[in-house]
């Protein structure tokens, strides 16, 4: 299966609006109606995906001062194909001079033996703003994951913020300089928010970023306890001056 979906938030009469809004089996976008000055979309999978075989492509555009809230509302779960095909999700994001986008999608579970690539590419304006978020869920209860490789490129004012491409999926898994056997990884980036020292607690870590911007990354043995750190040190959204 291949699927395309596209959203292009434009910002109009002091309100962000939805200027192109294009869904495909299983990439559905459903937005959120009255919602102010900031337009939220729902990203729900109608169909089982991703596949092995399947290539999905999410295209995001935000334009000058617009600001947009992306969503998921259920876990991912990559599964294999019949004959061992890999699978493929690309998310390409473009965000405009004053844009803010916040993408946060529900976690993604590697099953066993599927074979996933998941890409992330962000490309902002000087004081555009973007937070993002991944949750990687190593199969399932009792469960050895399959293979994913999770790549992350972002640049702001053409300047790389963050270039990051992780494995998972060999015996390293299990090794203490790798993932020390726990189930689940979570990363947040932000950029464009409020600058915040390196902090660290158990499992968890916050690192500025030289370019600007914040990651944070978080190892448990479940989501919840993955997420929670995240939230205790997220940055506040910058509000634009219009």
């Amino acid at each position: 299966m291949k699927a395309h979906a596209r959203l292009v938030a434009c910002f109009l009469d002091g309100r962000t609006i939805l200027r192109e809004l294009r869904s495909m089996a299983p990439l559905t976008l459903f937005p959120k109606r009255g919602t102010g000055a900031t337009a939220v979309v729902h990203l729900v999978s109608s169909a089982t995906a991703p596949l092995g075989g399947d290539e999905l492509l999410l295209s995001v555009h935000v334009g000058p001062g617009a600001s947009l809230r992306l969503s998921g509302v259920a876990a991912t779960i990559a599964l294999p194909g019949l004959r061992g095909e890999p699978s493929s999700s690309t998310v390409d994001i473009t965000v405009d001079a004053g844009g803010s986008l916040e993408y946060l999608p529900e976690p993604t579970v590697i099953t066993a033996h599927a074979r996933h690539n998941a890409l992330l590419r962000a490309s902002l304006a000087a004081d555009a703003y973007l937070h993002t978020r991944e949750v990687l869920v190593l199969g399932r209860a009792s469960e050895r994951p399959g293979h994913l490789t999770t790549t992350q490129h972002v640049t702001r004012a053409e300047t790389p913020v963050l270039r990051q491409t992780l494995t998972i999926g060999s015996d390293l898994d299990a090794s203490l300089a790798h993932l020390a056997g726990r189930r689940v990884l979570a990363t947040d980036l932000v950029v464009g928010g409020p600058d915040l020292p390196a902090a660290s607690g158990e499992w968890w870590s916050r690192s500025p970023l030289a370019a600007g911007g914040t990651l944070t990354t978080s190892l448990a043995p479940d989501a919840v306890t993955a997420l929670a750190p995240l939230a205790a040190s997220e940055t506040p959204k910058v509000t634009f001056v219009r």
